[in-house]
């Protein structure tokens, strides 16, 4: 078989995904018991190709099912921590708009008690 490609894989359903997957895998099978049998007919870069597809088919399960698990946490309060954005440890921890914007009861007061001077004569 040929190298498959990962727009093919997405067009599939899961069934058709995990069947893809299995006949992969015989053929690995198949591909290894030949090489320890000493056929010529099993090559390293065929055996190469059959793995390289399997992990392609993996991948695309993978995503299917992460991209399913995100339709149905959109929208909610709480996110599973594998499917929240990764961003950096620290843009994590910072605060968010609303936290920023929020003031004190004493800070409130001073604002109202003691606004900004306007001045008519600017030097």
């Amino acid at each position: 078989m040929s190298k498959v490609k990962n727009a093919e894989l997405r067009e599939k359903s899961a069934a058709e995904l995990s069947q893809t997957l299995d006949q992969y895998k015989r053929e690995l099978l198949d591909l290894k018991v030949q090489q320890v049998a000493g056929t010529a007919a099993a090559k390293g870069g065929k055996i190469r190709e059959v793995r390289k597809n399997i992990a392609r088919v993996l991948t695309t399960i993978t995503q299917q099912a992460r991209a399913d698990a995100r339709a149905k946490y959109a929208g909610k309060k709480h996110i599973p921590k594998d499917l929240r954005v990764k961003k950096t440890r620290a843009l994590r921890r910072a605060l968010n708009k609303h936290e920023l914007s929020r003031k004190t009861v004493r800070q409130q007061k001073k604002d109202i008690h003691f606004p900004v001077r306007e001045f008519a004569v600017k030097a």
